[in-house]
């Protein structure tokens, strides 16, 4: 048995799915979570490093120091921190946490999860947002549980308890905030295992309204609080002055006082908001301020923003005027209540304001929360405004007064258009405006009236002459022909025209603006007459005629008699006189106008019976304004050489214009 093998192509194998290892990018999102919790420590320890080396009388070394910072650290994210050496020997808890502190680890971890987020390079792969929330969380509390264990051996350590609560909740919120700010804020639809009437119910614009509305209204309440807390340090700047310095007498110390005051200052305005809604904040046990009056005798240290404290005993009317800051953030929660929509209902822009208000309320709770806090034990136990207290007050006194003005705003802005009769508008004054215009137009604009039929153009009314002008002599009218083989003969009684007013017709073109008629009464002018008439197109656009003073040809010299013009018998024996081209005027002649209505050899008779005769209606003639300008926008086009037979000249014939 012979064993044969062949070898040939190998067949393809599958390729493999090669797709971008995500632990590089994973690991970096872990390290820069870790980054930001290093940054915030690091900053603490500096600032606290500087203070104990500027310090005349340190207590420790620089472990102590380090100790404090991480320490600092964690009361930054609400963790109560212990205080075991008191005079009393009982350990007491300090866990009013500075608001302003809270801004630095939110910021860093929010920065953190927006870096890992965005791509830096085009073609890199972008981490899915739950895989970057939980990369960055991850780096960050890993250095935070570090962090704890080291703040144990401290002057102050931490409460493992609230650490292990408080500062996840804040990791969380912060990296949530960053990866939702990096993929453009959406909001998404609601997840399907919700039930269906409240996926309806959020995706209706009425709560996105009341989040702002709420929103609003806690940001005036904390203006009206800041506002209380400035007025009462300036109205109690002795006292404020004389605790501060009598703290410390080194710059080292006084600068520390201060630092922590600045960051104690945003809650100092929850407080002051606290206090302007009604319930206060306590300062002890059995101890509080209200502005119906300071209940109690507290045992409270020495420091600046304490000493702002309004005194005790019942209130008076200044403490009582503070109501006006919640009725202010009522009226900022019923004006943001209010949807630009005209289908919205009266009953749904209420609902909206009081969904404002409870937002309102529970945004003053969470902060009234998040400022308070035990400064020690026993009397010192409770310190700061009571968040229930606070929410219920601040939903109270905003849905009072913001559903009747978010009512009142809807009403306003919906109210019906009211019609004005100024008179201006009215149809008839319209109507005479046009007419008005069209006279003064000279017939140019079109009448008003689309039903009128349309028919020959009426003749202009003959206007009086301005005065102080002496009127041009009247000019016998040049009728176009109709367009018939042989023109109608004129009739009998008609006289041949005089050279006098051969000479004073106009040419055929300039007739299209002319004036009425001259009754048959009108005498031929004279030769002054006629060297003192304007051009044929000044009579376009001139209502009037100039005076004879003010035109250049009438101040010319006279070098002599002007000649007559040349005529050409017609067929019907009358006199044609020549173009305007051919007459010596003194002046540069106008162009010829070619008019494809008129044919050499057809004469403008005039009298009576050719006068009277009605034209046919025909398209509008091309009107030359001055010679070398046209009125229509089109180029000329190029003139045709008229043909002469046996004396007789013969245009030829032109289509009519589209």
């Amino acid at each position: 048995m012979t064993q044969v093998t062949e070898r040939g192509t190998p067949l393809s194998v599958a390729p493999r799915a090669v797709g971008r290892r995500r632990s590089p990018a994973a690991a970096a999102c872990v390290v820069g979570g870790a980054v930001a919790a290093g940054l915030g420590l690091g900053f603490l320890a500096v600032l606290v490093i500087v203070l104990w080396i500027s310090s005349p009388y340190p207590d420790s070394g620089p472990g102590g120091a380090l100790h404090l910072a991480a320490g600092l650290w964690l009361l930054a994210h609400g963790t109560e921190l212990v205080r075991y050496e008191t005079l009393s020997g009982v350990p007491a808890p300090v866990g009013v946490t500075p608001l302003l502190l809270v801004a630095l680890p939110v910021l860093l971890l929010r920065r953190a999860a927006r870096l890992g987020s965005a791509s830096e390079e085009e073609g890199e792969e972008v981490l899915p947002a739950g895989a970057v929330f939980s990369a960055v969380l991850c780096g960050y509390l890993a250095v935070g549980a570090l962090a704890t264990v080291y703040a144990a051996g401290g002057p102050m350590p931490a409460d493992p308890i609230s650490a292990a609560w408080h500062v996840p909740l804040v990791a969380v919120l912060a990296a949530a905030g960053g990866v939702w700010a990096v993929r453009g804020r959406p909001l998404g639809p609601v997840p399907d295992w919700m039930p269906a009437g409240v996926r309806r119910a959020v995706a209706r614009p009425r709560y996105a309204l009341a989040l702002r509305a709420g929103a609003g209204g806690a940001l005036v309440l904390l203006g009206g609080g800041a506002l209380l807390v400035g007025g009462s340090l300036a109205w109690h700047g002795a006292e404020v002055q004389g605790s501060f310095l009598s703290l410390t007498g080194v710059w080292s110390g006084r600068f520390a006082v201060l630092l922590l005051a600045v960051a104690l200052v945003p809650n100092a305005m929850v407080w002051g908001a606290a206090y302007a809604l009604g319930p206060g904040f306590a300062l002890g046990a059995g101890v509080s301020a209200t502005p119906l009056g300071f209940t109690g005798s507290p045992a409270l240290p020495r420091f600046p923003l304490l000493a702002a404290l309004p005194p005790e005993g019942p209130g008076t009317p200044l403490t009582w005027a503070v109501a006006g800051v919640p009725f202010v953030a009522g009226l900022a929660v019923g004006w943001f209540a209010v949807r630009r929509a005209r289908e919205v209902s009266y009953g749904e822009t209420a609902l909206t304001a009081a969904l404002g208000a409870l937002v309102c309320g529970l945004l003053m709770a969470g902060l009234a929360a998040a400022s308070a806090g035990p400064m020690g034990s026993r009397a010192l136990a409770e310190f700061g405004p009571v968040w229930w207290a606070t929410g219920a007050a601040a939903f109270a006194w905003t849905l009072a007064p913001g559903v009747p003005v978010a009512v009142a705003v809807h009403a306003w802005r919906n109210r019906p258009a009211f019609a004005v009769d100024d008179g201006w508008h009215d149809s008839g004054v319209r109507e005479l405006r046009w007419a008005a215009l069209r006279d003064a137009a000279g017939r140019l604009v079109p009448d008003l009236d689309p039903e009128t039929p349309p028919g020959p153009a009426a003749p202009p009314e003959a206007r009086p002459p301005a005065p102080g002008r002496t009127p041009a002599p009247s000019r016998p009218p040049v009728s176009a022909p109709a367009r018939t083989p042989a023109p109608s003969p004129a009739p009998e009684s008609a006289q041949p025209e005089s050279q006098a007013q051969a000479a004073a017709r106009p040419p055929a073109h300039a007739s299209v603006l002319a004036p009425s008629p001259a009754p048959e009464s009108a005498q031929p002018e004279s030769q002054a007459q006629a060297a003192a008439r304007p051009p044929a197109h000044a009579s376009v656009l001139a209502p009037f005629p100039a005076p004879a003073s003010a035109r250049p040809e009438a101040r010319l010299p006279a070098a002599g008699p002007t000649p007559a013009p040349a005529r050409a018998p017609g067929p019907d024996g009358t006199a044609v006189p020549a173009p305007a081209s051919a007459q010596p005027t003194g002046r540069p002649a106008a162009a010829p106008f070619p008019d494809p209505a008129w044919a050499p050899g057809q004469g403008a008779a005039s009298g009576p019976a050719q006068a009277a005769a009605p034209a046919p209606p025909r398209r509008p003639r091309k009107v030359a304004v001055m010679p070398g300008l046209r009125l229509d926008l089109l180029p000329p086009k190029p003139s045709v050489p008229p043909l002469e037979v046996a004396g007789t000249r013969v245009l030829p014939r032109r289509k009519p214009p589209a």
